[in-house]
Order: C-alpha cells, then sequence, then structure tokens
C-alpha cells in the first residue's frame, strides 16, 4: 500500500515542479537576454535621445512671451511637446504644427497631459492662424536647443519631454504628423 501513495506524492510534485517551471522560464529567459544587453525595439517614429538629457536638472532654460520661465517639471505630471522651427517658419512649418495640435486634441480626456511649447520666432500669421489658443511660446536665449533645430527653411522639428524634465525622443524636420499622434496615444493613457 505504500507504494501507490508514493507514486502519488512524486506525482503531484512533479506537477507542481512544472507549474513554478511555466511561470519561471519567462522571468529567466528576460533576465538572460537583459544580460546579454537586448533591449526589445517598438516601433515609435521619434527618435530615442542619446544620450538621455534632463531639461530640469540642466536648468535649460525657456522665457515664455510674459516673462516667466518654463516650467519642466509642471505642478502635475504632463508631457511637453516641444516645437522648433527652422528659419522663416511659413505655410508648411504652420501646416506641421496644426497637426501637431490636432495630434493633442484627439487624445481626447487625455488632452490635459500634455502640453504644447514652441519655441523660437513665432511665423508672421501666428495669430490669424490661431496658433495662441494651442501652443505657448517662448525664447531659448542660450540657444541649449540648437542641436534639435532644424536649419532648412520652413520646416519644424519636435521634442517629446517626460514630465520630470527627461527629452524622449527627437522628431526631426520632415516627420509625419500622424506618426507623432500614433507615439503620443501610445505614450498618454
Amino acid at each position: 500500500m505504500n507504494k501507490p501513495d508514493n507514486r502519488a506524492q512524486r506525482a503531484s510534485r512533479l506537477k507542481l515542479l512544472l507549474v513554478m517551471a511555466v511561470f519561471a522560464a519567462p522571468i529567466i529567459a528576460a533576465g538572460v537576454l537583459t544580460a546579454m544587453g537586448w533591449q526589445p525595439g517598438g516601433k515609435a517614429n521619434g527618435l530615442a535621445i542619446t544620450p538621455q538629457r534632463n531639461f530640469d536638472s540642466e536648468q535649460l532654460q525657456v522665457t515664455l512671451a510674459d516673462g516667466k520661465p518654463w516650467a519642466w517639471r509642471g505642478s502635475e505630471p504632463q508631457l511637453t511637446l516641444v516645437a522648433l522651427a527652422g528659419p522663416g517658419c511659413a505655410a508648411r512649418c504652420v501646416d506641421t504644427l496644426t497637426k501637431m495640435a490636432a495630434a493633442r486634441i484627439t487624445l481626447n480626456r487625455n488632452a490635459t497631459r500634455l502640453r504644447l511649447l514652441y519655441v523660437g520666432q513665432p511665423p508672421a500669421d501666428a495669430q490669424a492662424s490661431g496658433m495662441a489658443n494651442y501652443w505657448q511660446v517662448g525664447q531659448d536665449s542660450k540657444d541649449a536647443l540648437a542641436a534639435f533645430r532644424p536649419s532648412e527653411p520652413d520646416s519644424v522639428s519636435a521634442l517629446l519631454v517626460e514630465s520630470d524634465g527627461t527629452a524622449l525622443s527627437l522628431y526631426p524636420a520632415g516627420f509625419d504628423p500622424s506618426g507623432l499622434r500614433k507615439d503620443l496615444q501610445k505614450v498618454i493613457r
């Protein structure tokens, strides 16, 4: 009579070990892949900013039109989409800025979790285009964002900045605003 109990006990232990292995295998595989340096690749449309920069800790100063400094860390967690125009922001630039503002609107109830900051000389028809309704305009007097600013006329690039001031992604001049919208919908939920 001892033999059937031992056999049943061994079968139970084996089942327990198999269940534990099913749960442990993905954890072990993730640890091995991380140790090897592999990181999953997403389908983000923006370019990762490397090395990472934190505009708050760098004390990067952007002065708003009313003379107040831009707070990279807001009173509540909000990402910032920074638009940097190339020389002579005109029709194509304004069209891209409008599409960027529309991307914010498509976030619906989460739209308040994204702030829009335009850094540089506003386009000539900024008032007529309603830009002031969506964008806060500021100046980078020390030109600390020059590396991200496009050099081609009538173009715009964008930076997505985390609520703690860390620059996450760069959207270089000529980027697809619908790709930016998709990225925003993934990040802001």
